[in-house]
């Protein structure tokens, strides 16, 4: 495990890249149920699984992107897409003997397994949101806004896996402070930013240019990156739970980019804070 930052953005791009990614070993055990069963799975069945993982999904699309050129003339931006290319028996036999993040970070400390289980859950929530919001949208490709969100802190998941003691210091860094921005900190313990990381990672591993752009929030002036960019926010700030001060300016932004009330909105994704308890002395009604 690295346990220093790296002199150079090259650097961290060739540690990355010389590592086997792991997945979840909820993630193992169903596309080994899933095997078991392989006459009777579709692609849509294995994509539902992979699209509840970051790191499984961004190995099955940096393993699709070299064939891509051979047989299309256009990039593969989805995990169904991906499967449907590959088959299914092939898909299989690929990804036959995967290494989980819970074996890999067994002999660390308890604190690098939970926050990279963290990590993941809130990319999982944030997929969750763009999804929902992606098909109120109607928008022309749903599962790549999906995506886009469920990778868009994929750096982060990556230093909490391979580099668990610099993930941890800037997380207590921010605890410390909370003004502290994560660019700021991450900047403290790295030398760099996270996003820059992840930018040179996605195109050493050739993953879509629309993905690297849906992850972007340099783009959020466009509707599809902005349903990223909002759902990942959310997720984030309600890991901190309801008293989070960035909660009402995300709820304001995203009823603007659904085009629906903020009371619409709490009521159709099930976003409104539950009525307080009446006080101990309060009469009963």
């Amino acid at each position: 495990m690295l346990d220093h930052p790296l002199p150079e953005l090259d650097d961290w791009v060739l540690y990355f890249s010389g590592r086997e990614l792991p997945v979840l070993r909820h993630t193992k055990r169903q596309i080994e149920t899933a095997r078991e069963n392989m006459d009777r799975v579709s692609g849509k069945d294995i994509a539902h699984i992979v699209l509840q993982d970051p790191l499984m999904a961004v190995r099955v699309l940096a393993y699709i992107q070299p064939l891509t050129g051979k047989r299309l003339h256009h990039d593969v931006t989805t995990i169904a897409g991906a499967v449907m290319m590959l088959g299914i028996e092939p898909f299989f036999k690929h990804f036959e003997d995967l290494s989980t993040i819970e074996d890999t970070l067994k002999t660390c400390p308890p604190q690098a397994l939970l926050g990279t289980l963290q990590v993941i859950r809130r990319a999982q929530q944030a997929s969750h949101y763009a999804h929902e919001w992606a098909m109120w949208r109607v928008d022309v490709n749903v599962e790549e806004v999906t995506l886009a969100a469920l990778l868009h802190d994929l750096s982060e998941i990556l230093l909490y896996c391979f580099a668990p003691t610099l993930a941890l210091h800037i997380r207590q860094l921010q605890q410390n402070d909370a003004q502290l921005r994560s660019v700021q900190a991450q900047e403290q313990v790295l030398g760099l930013r996270l996003l820059d990381i992840q930018t040179a990672l996605c195109k050493a591993w050739n993953l879509p240019e629309l993905l690297l752009k849906l992850i972007d929030d340099e783009h959020a002036e466009h509707p599809r990156v902005r349903n990223v960019v909002l759902a990942v926010n959310l997720a984030r700030h309600l890991a901190h739970g309801w008293k989070d001060t960035a909660l009402p300016d995300d709820l304001k932004a995203i009823a603007q980019l659904l085009n629906l009330s903020e009371e619409a909105l709490g009521e159709r994704l099930g976003l409104a804070q539950p009525a307080p308890e009446p006080p101990p002395d309060t009469p009963a009604p």
